[in-house]
């Protein structure tokens, strides 16, 4: 049982890591923050929660999961990735 909850476990901070990335390229392409949110849930597991915040030229999106089992083997899952907006590539930070 407790190899299983560790492979699902792997398989939820998987997908936190390609919903993060996913976000994080919609948001340095400069595409509206829906945009943005629906390309990191589409890709996010199951009852994640998605963070995106802007701090200088850096985006950066964050996805939280719980994995999944019974709240004895409760874990919270954290991803986050960032990426440079395409817009500063070259020029000034706005």
């Amino acid at each position: 049982m407790a190899l299983l909850w560790a492979l699902a476990a792997a398989s939820v901070q998987i997908r936190c890591v390609d919903a993060a990335r996913a976000g994080a390229r919609a948001a340095a392409r400069s595409e509206p923050e829906a945009a943005v949110l629906t390309a990191t849930r589409d890709a996010a597991p199951r009852g994640a929660r998605v963070g995106v915040g802007r701090a200088g030229g850096m985006w950066r999106v964050t996805v939280e999961a719980p994995t999944p089992g019974p709240a004895a083997l409760a874990v919270t899952l954290r991803a986050e990735a960032a990426a440079l907006a395409e817009e500063t590539v070259g020029g000034v930070v706005p």
